[in-house]
Formats: C-alpha cells, structure tokens, sequence
C-alpha cells in the first residue's frame, strides 16, 4: 500500500539532509541483515509501527518519526521505492523466535513496517526509538529496494553512549558513518529522525 504522507512531513523535507555541494556520487553503506529479520512478515505491516490490528494498548517507548528521501546516488529522488525496517522494541526485544526474550516483548509495538517512496522519494514511519541490548547500540534495522538494486543497512543515532563500542559502527570510516546517522531533533510528542537513503 503507498504511504500517504501527513502534509506536516511534506512541508518539512527541506530539513532533511542536505545534499553534499559536490557532485561526487553518493551511497549509503551497506550493513549486515543480522538474525532477526522476520520469518513471516506480519498481517500488520504498515508504516505506523506504534499502533498494531487487534491491540488496544499503544506501543511503549519514546515516539519516533523516521523520515527521509531514497534518492540515487546523484542525488535525485526514487519515487515508488520499497522500504522496510525493523527493529527492537523499548525494552531491547525483537519479534523473532530467536530473541531469548520474546514472551516478554511489548504487544503493542508492530515491531516491522513497509513503506512505498511517494512522487518525491519520500518515506516515513511512525515508530519508538529502540531500545538497547547486549552488545549493540540503538540501531534500526533497514531495506530499500527499487527495480535492479536493493540495499540493507542499519540507521543509527546520534550522542549515544554506546556508538564507540558498537561491534559494526564503530568499523566504519567517519564520512560512512555520518551516512549512517540519522539527524535527531525535537518532534510532536517524541523524536524526529531525518534519514536519507542513497540507493544505487
């Protein structure tokens, strides 16, 4: 289904990245999948991760709003681009089979959401800022794909304690990482993160 985006998101992309002044291609790294994407997608899997079909109860967490552009590598939009993300709920679970603590993850975080580019490359989601787990920054796992490219990666957060010891961030070169950071302000009732996509 394409994401509709509320005219407040429209009206703010011109705070999301800038576009470096050269005309340097640019790509975002790619980083490991890791082991728990879903093995099923859910029936609920839309972009609003803070609310899921047939539960009452809202997700736990500080509200998030990730938003940005896929853009190819000069820099122009995508639109009609897929992307997916998941992620750990507030408490550091995943909905997968594999984390150890699955009967104890909050109910009312969807936990995965799909999203389709509109005419101008943009995207967003409705989600918490994730919660943390041994060994492991916050981190939000991501997929972007358009006819003849696809890329996985992982989005990351600014100022947290934990990015230095990170086992896969702290790998990268400095400009791959600011690739790979999302820009965190103030939003309504939560956080915003503006996160752009360079798909090649």
């Amino acid at each position: 289904m394409r994401l509709l985006l509320p005219r407040r998101i429209l009206l703010a992309a011109p705070a999301l990245l800038t576009l470096p002044a050269a005309a340097q291609p640019v790509r975002t790294p790619a980083q490991m999948e890791g082991p728990y994407y879903p093995r099923a997608i859910p029936a609920d899997a839309d972009s609003d991760l803070l609310r899921v079909a047939g539960q009452s109860a809202p997700a736990r967490g500080v509200p998030m709003l990730l938003e940005g552009v896929v853009r190819a590598p000069d820099g122009s939009a995508l639109p009609g681009a897929r992307v997916e993300i998941w992620q750990a709920d507030d408490q550091g679970i995943y909905l997968h089979p594999r984390d150890p603590r699955l009967a104890q993850r909050d109910a009312g975080f969807q936990g995965y959401g799909r999203a389709v580019a509109d005419g101008a490359g943009r995207y967003a989601f409705r989600t918490i800022r994730p919660g943390l787990y041994p060994g492991r920054t916050r981190h939000i796992h991501l997929r972007a794909a358009r006819p003849g490219a696809e890329l996985t990666t992982q989005v990351y957060f600014p100022d947290e304690a934990r990015n230095e010891s990170d086992m896969l961030l702290r790998r990268l070169a400095p400009d791959q990482r600011a690739l790979l950071t999302a820009r965190v302000t103030p939003g309504d009732g939560g956080l915003r993160a503006a996160f752009d996509i360079f798909l090649a």
